[in-house]
């Protein structure tokens, strides 16, 4: 069996924990792992292989959280990298088109929660003997609560009778009632061959234009298939529930009592974390004075509150989000708004990005000026660029720094400097087998990260 893991989307329902660069999937919500890293952990019990499919943007992350588990069975991991998003049945259906077509796939969201571990290698080895008969299965996860958030499967307990989107709240409370009624999961498994004809039978331009920009690959490798943007461009977007699920006669339901979540809000991410003795999640940053049931996220600065009931507080040093408990779902509408600024980038990166190469963190970002701290890696280096409207100054604080300006390259130790005029190449290398440290201050009329022309990159950012 192959395990299919979708890395796609922005997570924009947990902004500003979440964003575009740094997706709820990649931070550690729980201990020092994330959901990304528990969902590839759990599903090597019974999946000889995986396949990740990422955006272009995401690869490093989650190719970096993988080496960190040092799994000699996820060493082989293949990843399928796709330009820009066309919902899962594309993404799908490009995975399934790597495969052999008796392989058996095991689709899993990376950015879901699953408790009951035992149970689901219960489910798992049902949906598999099902498979094996050339069905496609779905998981229905059995409801404690109306919820208008997720799409419904009904079924008579093994077919599927019908599928249902987001329903009202008399509607989802009619379906609990009702008993037949459960939650679509987006987690599915069949033969890659199966899925293929029943797209090809009900969805047939997805299967045609993702059959075509597959075909078009020509930048991949033993461990990478990089989809062109122009072909990906050229695929109808749609998920596997419209393009396939809702048509075919050959769909399947596993009912699921996992303890599953998708943690598609505040609201819902509040039922899984730890509590205190006042139901107020627990956070060692926080003093809470007469408060109660409430959510407090945040590490870099106190939090505190007095006569505070059922609030949602979200510090993550560049934003703050207050909402009251049942009204998180209104989130997405903060995210246009910032959308709208395109000066900023709230919706896009954390003050802390991370790269190939290490990471930065912003320390101050004020108009003409900006001042990072930068962590490189041992034996890493960063790209050959220049920038236009900025010049920099570096300060090493730890570590030794090997620095090309233009035809010169020279050693720069601890607190000692070098400047780098706006149009200049220049990298910044650690050679060393320690981690390197800098400051650098940015000044110029214009700070913003896609002020880069890139002239050699290791890690062939500009191909992918």
């Amino acid at each position: 069996m192959i395990n299919i893991i979708l890395c796609g989307g922005s997570g924009t329902r947990l902004w500003p924990i979440s964003r575009t660069l740094m997706p709820k999937q990649f931070v550690r919500l729980f201990g020092n792992r994330s959901l990304f890293q528990l969902t590839a952990t759990r599903n090597k019990k019974f999946c000889d292989k995986s396949l990740i499919v990422s955006n272009t943007e995401q690869y490093f992350v989650a190719h970096e959280q993988i080496d960190e588990l040092k799994d000699d069975k996820l060493v082989n991991i293949k990843y399928l990298l796709e330009p820009i998003g066309r919902n899962t049945a594309p993404a799908i259906t490009l995975a399934c088109l790597s495969l052999n077509k008796d392989d058996i796939v095991l689709i899993t969201p990376s950015d879901h929660l699953i408790k009951n571990e035992k149970q689901y290698q219960k489910v798992i080895k049902q949906a598999q003997k099902l498979a094996e008969q050339n069905n496609l299965v779905t998981f229905g996860i059995k409801p404690d609560h109306p919820n208008t958030e997720y799409g419904y499967i009904e079924s008579d307990n093994k077919n599927v009778i019908s599928f249902t989107e987001k329903p009202d709240i008399k509607t989802a409370e009619k379906y609990l009632k009702k008993g037949n009624f459960y939650w679509n999961s987006g987690m599915f498994m069949f033969k890659a061959g199966v899925f293929l004809d029943e797209l090809q039978k009900h969805s047939p331009t997805i299967y045609q234009k993702s059959k075509i920009a597959f075909d078009g690959i020509t930048n991949n490798n033993n461990s990478m298939f990089v989809i062109e943007k122009s072909k990906m461009a050229d695929i109808p977007a749609d998920s596997i529930d419209y393009a396939v699920m809702e048509k075919s006669n050959k769909v399947k339901v596993v009912l699921s009592d996992i303890g599953w979540s998708d943690l598609g809000s505040f609201d819902a991410l509040f039922k899984e974390l730890p509590k205190d003795k006042n139901n107020n999640t627990k956070n060692k940053e926080y003093i809470g004075v007469d408060s109660k049931n409430n959510l407090i996220y945040g590490n870099d600065r106190k939090i505190t509150t007095i006569d505070i009931t059922d609030t949602i507080i979200v510090d993550t040093g560049d934003a703050l989000l207050i909402s009251k408990k049942g009204s998180s779902n209104k989130v997405q509408q903060v995210v246009a708004e910032i959308k709208k600024d395109k000066s900023q980038q709230l919706h896009n990166i954390h003050l802390t990005g991370y790269r190939p190469w290490g990471s930065y963190t912003v320390l101050e970002d004020k108009t003409g000026y900006k001042i990072k701290k930068i962590k490189v890696k041992p034996q890493k280096r960063l790209s050959l660029q220049s920038h236009k409207h900025r010049n920099e100054h570096w300060v090493v604080v730890k570590g030794e720094a090997t620095v090309t300006i233009n035809d010169k390259t020279f050693k720069v130790a601890e607190n000692q400097s070098t400047y780098i005029k706006a149009g200049d190449k220049h990298r910044l290398s650690n050679l060393t087998d320690k981690p390197l440290i800098i400051i650098e201050s940015q000044v110029g009329s214009y700070t913003g990260e896609d002020d880069i022309k890139r002239y050699d990159d290791d890690f062939n950012r500009d191909r992918l």
